[in-house]
């Protein structure tokens, strides 16, 4: 397992590598420019030395080696040095958003725990309700609860969060009252009253992210449930006397955890990455929308570190599932 570990790092690297690259070079031919949004006031010569300031004097082949240097080495020094009360001497060796004029890791790390809290949360609770859901129906098939799965499952698949999102508004907070339509991220949670209006303004949001998590996650759940409770072994199992509830959960629901883990695995990214939509909606100041006002103000630094962070996470948990493979099947040997 740690020989398959290890050579999986090393094909990691390249992959990233390249991944990096692509994304650099999407961004360099992409068309628009960071100085589109200044006053058309400001003289052509400064507009020159702001472009200098930021580094779009050099070609491509210089700034690219200089964003991997402050990625891998100038940012991860300076979360280190910062646990023990230091800083770094040169502030202008990080990478610094074009927008807000500060470092890009110090504000994806104010809006990270938004994201986090928000996000996190939806996902946590739409695993949790999308596994039991998937393993009933799947022992009960056909039935009222199955049926009743099977619908829910098919309204999280259609219908997409900017129009559930709009009517859970629509419904709670503008006709009965009872949910806040915007997510106050202001708000501290100080006292039991605050922390009850911190899941009364988080309700909707996770509502709408999790009705799309257990949509998929129980239709997988349910699929691999199926597929193992025909199997022979299953038989075999009832037929030495084992109770129903030790042939479900501890055989058929262990074969059956394997492909889904794949599912939720990868989904874990989406969590870092934010709710896109769902966050503009709610007004999160999440990752998300950080993403979205990135893009549309041309903060190059902001979108490639944040597109970059993303694909990092994708590749490792990739191995996270491939490792767990052999945790949940002992079929499967890596070394």
């Amino acid at each position: 397992m740690l020989t398959y570990t290890f050579r999986r790092l090393l094909i990691s690297i390249p992959t990233l590598l390249l991944i990096a690259f692509v994304i650099f070079m999407l961004l360099e031919l992409a068309p628009g420019d960071p100085m589109a949004s200044m006053p058309l006031t400001i003289p052509a010569e400064v507009k020159q030395q702001m472009r200098e300031a930021l580094g779009l004097g050099e070609p491509w082949w210089v700034r690219f080696p200089l964003w991997l240097k402050q990625f891998f080495i100038v940012e991860p020094a300076y979360w280190i040095d910062s646990a023990f009360g230091t800083s770094l001497a040169d502030g202008q060796q990080r990478i610094i958003s074009f927008q807000s004029r500060s470092p890009v890791f110090d504000t994806i790390a104010q809006r990270l725990p938004q994201t986090l809290w928000v996000v996190g949360m939806s996902y946590v609770v739409g695993v949790l309700i999308a596994l039991p859901v998937g393993i009933i129906s799947a022992y009960r098939q056909y039935s009222v609860f199955d049926q009743a799965g099977t619908f829910v499952s098919m309204i999280g698949f259609s219908v997409p969060p900017f129009f559930s999102g709009v009517l859970l508004i629509v419904i709670f907070s503008v006709s009965l009252g009872w949910l806040p339509s915007i997510y106050d991220t202001t708000h501290q949670v100080r006292d039991w009253d605050s922390f009850v209006f911190q899941l009364r303004q988080m309700v909707m949001p996770v509502m709408v992210l999790a009705l799309q998590t257990t949509a998929q996650i129980s239709r997988y759940m349910r699929a691999a449930m199926l597929d193992n409770l025909g199997q022979d072994y299953v038989r075999t199992a009832r037929a030495k006397g084992l109770s129903e509830s030790v042939v479900v959960l501890r055989h058929v629901l262990r074969n059956s955890m394997i492909p889904v883990i794949t599912v939720i695995a990868l989904g874990i990214p989406s969590i870092f990455g934010g709710a896109i939509i769902t966050e503009q909606i709610f007004k999160v100041n999440g990752l998300g929308q950080l993403l979205i006002i990135a893009l549309q103000g041309n903060d190059i630094p902001m979108v490639m570190t944040l597109t970059f962070l993303f694909a990092v996470l994708i590749v490792m948990f990739n191995l996270i599932a491939d490792v767990l493979y052999g945790v949940f099947d002992p079929r499967i040997r890596y070394d």
